[in-house]
C-alpha cells in the first residue's frame, strides 16, 4: 500500500510521464513507464514544438501543486519533476542551435524491441514488440517510417547554416554496426515465440538500407573531421550526468587522484609480484602478468566463474557486515553479439523500476563485440575474462553495485519522482565505484590491485574526457594512453576513445566525481557519529534515497541519518 504522499506525489508526476513517452518513449518503457511501450521515437515536422508544449503544460501543474503543498517530500518531488522538464528543454535546445545529429536508427529500434522482448518479461509486455516494430516501418495508422522521418528531419538540419556535423567517426561507426543491431532485432523476434512480423521486419531492413544510403552519400562527406563538441553542447553533457564543476576543475581533481591512485599501485605491485613470482615489480607488467591467467572455456564457463566469485563476494559482504543483500539470487549473462554492438562495455541492464512483475536486474558480460568501423569479424579483448578482475567487475555491476542499487529501489517502494526522474548518473555511478571499495580491502592482493586499475581508470576517464572535448589530447594520444598507463587492450581502449569522442560524451566522468562526492559525504558522516558509525546502515539509507544528485543525497543523509551525532531512525 502507497503512503499518501507518495500516491500524491505519482500523480503530479503524470504530466511528466506523459511528456518522457512523447519525447523518449523507448528510454521510458526501460524505465518502466508502461504507457510508452507500444510508441516509438517520433521525428514528424514539428515534434520540438510538441515537446516544448508538453514540457510548458507540465511544468505549469507543477508549480501551481508547489505554491500550496505543504508536505517536504512532495515539495522535495516536485523539485525533481521540474528539473527533469527543464533539462529535457534545455537539451533540445543545445541541440538545436548547434549539432546536426546523427540519427542512430538501428540502435533506437534496437533499444526499443530489446527492452519489450526481454525473457523476463509478461507475454503481454513482450505482444508489443509486433505493435512497435510496425510503427518502426510506418504500418500502423498516423505512423512514419523512422527511417524516413530520421532522413527527412537531417535533410531539414544539413540545409541550416552554421550548424555542426556528426563527427566522422561517428558516422562510419553507425553505418559498420547498423547491419550487426538489425540482425539483433531479427534474432530477438525469432526467438520470442511471437507471430507476424516477419514481413514487417522485411520492410524495416529495406527501410533502413535506404537511409544507410543516404548516410553515406549525403552525412559522410560532410562530417567533421575535428572530434570536439561546440562548448556549450559539452557543457550540458557534464550538467545531464550531474557533474557540476566546470571540465578544467573536474581534470584537475581527476589528475591528481590519478596520481594519488597510481602511487598505491606502485606500493601493491611488488608484494604480488612477490606472491605470484612475477620478475617485474612495474604495476603495469604485474597487470599484464595477471591478464595472462585468462578463464578457460566457453561464454557458459566465463559465466560459472562470475557466478562463483559473487558468491565469494557475498560472503565478504554479509560477515563483514557491509550492506544488505537481496535474499534471491543474482542473474549473468554474457551480452549477444547486438548489445555488444550497442553497449560494449560490461554493465547493469536494470529491472523496470515501476510496474515491474517480478524482474530483477541482470550483470550483461560482452566477450565478442564488432571491430572497428571497416573491419569484419569479432574482436575479444583480455581485460574483464582473468581472475583478478573479476572480484572489482563483479562488485561494480552486481553486488554490492548496481545490481543491489537498482534492487533496493524496488522494495523500497518509491515514488516516480524518485525511482524515474531523479536518475542521475553521477549517483547511479558514484555508488557502484564506492561499491568496489567497500570490498576491495577483503579481496586476494591480485584482486586489490586490479580494484585499483579500475579506480585509476576512472580517474582518467575524468581528465581524458574533457581534455579530449578542449583539444588538450587527441583520440589517437588518449587510445596509447590507455593501453600503456591503465594496461588495457587496444580493442577495449578503441571502445573508450568512442565513449568519450561519440558515443557518450560527458557520461563517463560521473563515476569519479559521484565516488568523491560519496567517500567525502560518508567521511562527513562518520565524523559525526564517531565510534557510533555503521557501515551496514549508512549504506542502507543511502540506498533507500534512490538516484537522487549527491546535493539532495547529502541534504537527506544529514538531516534524517546522521543530525548533531545521533542516528535519526
Amino acid at each position: 500500500m502507497k503512503p499518501e504522499w507518495i500516491k500524491k506525489s505519482d500523480e503530479l508526476a503524470e504530466p511528466v510521464v506523459a511528456l518522457y513517452t512523447l519525447a523518449a518513449p523507448e528510454t521510458a518503457s526501460s524505465l518502466g513507464l508502461s504507457q510508452a511501450d507500444a510508441a516509438t521515437s517520433d521525428l514528424r515536422e514539428g515534434w520540438r514544438d510538441r515537446i516544448r508544449e508538453a514540457a510548458f503544460r507540465a511544468a505549469e501543474t507543477l508549480r501551481a501543486a508547489e505554491s500550496s503543498e505543504d508536505d517536504p517530500r512532495v515539495r522535495e518531488d516536485i523539485a525533481i519533476l521540474l528539473t527533469a522538464v527543464d533539462d529535457l528543454v534545455r537539451g533540445i535546445d543545445v541541440y538545436d542551435r548547434h549539432l546536426v545529429v546523427l540519427i542512430d536508427v538501428a540502435r533506437i529500434a534496437f533499444g526499443g524491441i530489446r527492452v519489450l522482448l526481454d525473457e523476463q518479461n509478461p507475454p503481454e509486455r513482450k505482444a508489443l514488440a509486433v505493435t512497435r516494430l510496425r510503427r518502426y516501418a510506418g504500418l500502423e495508422t498516423n505512423a512514419i517510417p523512422l527511417a524516413q522521418s530520421a532522413e527527412a528531419e537531417t535533410r531539414t538540419r544539413l540545409a541550416r547554416p552554421g550548424l555542426t556535423g556528426p563527427y566522422v567517426q561517428e558516422v562510419r561507426t553507425v553505418l559498420s554496426l547498423g547491419p550487426v543491431l538489425l540482425e539483433g532485432i531479427g534474432a530477438l523476434l525469432r526467438s520470442s515465440g511471437l507471430d507476424g512480423w516477419e514481413d514487417t521486419y522485411d520492410a524495416l531492413r529495406a527501410q533502413y538500407d535506404h537511409y544507410a544510403r543516404f548516410v553515406e552519400a549525403e552525412m559522410l562527406p560532410r562530417a567533421r573531421t575535428d572530434h570536439r563538441l561546440p562548448p556549450e553542447v559539452y557543457e550540458y553533457r557534464l550538467h545531464d550526468v550531474g557533474v557540476d564543476i566546470s571540465p578544467a576543475d573536474l581534470a584537475a581533481r581527476a589528475h591528481a587522484a590519478f596520481d594519488a591512485i597510481a602511487a598505491q599501485m606502485t606500493t601493491l605491485a611488488p608484494q604480488v609480484a612477490a606472491e605470484r613470482g612475477f620478475a617485474s615489480h612495474d604495476y603495469r607488467e604485474v597487470i599484464r602478468a595477471l591478464k595472462r591467467e585468462q578463464i578457460h572455456g566457453d561464454a557458459d564457463a566465463i559465466v560459472d566463474f562470475y557466478r562463483k566469485r559473487l558468491e565469494e563476494i557475498e560472503t565478504i559482504v554479509r560477515r563483514e557486515n557491509l550492506v544488505t543483500l537481496p535474499q534471491r539470487p543474482a542473474r549473468i549473462r554474457v551480452a549477444s553479439l547486438a548489445e555488444s554492438a550497442e553497449t560494449p562495455a560490461a554493465h547493469m541492464n536494470p529491472a523496470p523500476l515501476v510496474g515491474n512483475t517480478g524482474q530483477v536486474g541482470e550483470f550483461v558480460l560482452p566477450l565478442d563485440v564488432p571491430p572497428a568501423a571497416g573491419a569484419s569479424g569479432t574482436e575479444r579483448s583480455d581485460d574483464f575474462t582473468h581472475d583478478a578482475v573479476t572480484w572489482t567487475l563483479t562488485a561494480h555491476e552486481a553486488r554490492p553495485g548496481h545490481e543491489v542499487q537498482f534492487d533496493r529501489m524496488l522494495e523500497g517502494g518509491l515514488s516516480l519522482a524518485r525511482a524515474v526522474f531523479a536518475f542521475n548518473s553521477v549517483n547511479v555511478e558514484g555508488w557502484a565505484l564506492y561499491a568496489e571499495a567497500i570490498v576491495l580491502p577483503y579481496m586476494p592482493l591480485a584482486a586489490q590491485l586490479c580494484s585499483l586499475q579500475m579506480r585509476l581508470h576512472r580517474a582518467a576517464r575524468a581528465f581524458l574526457d574533457p581534455e579530449l572535448q578542449s583539444g588538450e589530447i587527441t583520440p589517437e594520444a588518449a587510445h596509447a594512453f590507455l593501453e600503456r598507463e591503465i594496461v588495457y587492450s587496444a580493442p577495449f581502449a578503441r571502445s573508450e576513445v568512442e565513449r568519450y569522442t561519440f558515443r557518450s560524451p560527458g557520461q563517463a566522468t560521473s563515476y569519479f566525481y559521484g565516488y568523491t562526492k560519496l567517500v567525502a559525504l560518508r567521511a562527513e558522516v562518520e565524523a559525526a557519529l564517531g565510534a557510533r558509525f555503521e557501515a551496514r546502515a549508512f549504506h542502507d539509507f543511502v540506498l533507500d534515497q534512490g538516484l537522487v544528485p549527491p546535493d539532495a543525497l547529502r541534504t537527506a543523509v544529514l538531516a534524517r541519518f546522521a543530525d548533531d551525532g545521533a542516528v535519526i531512525s
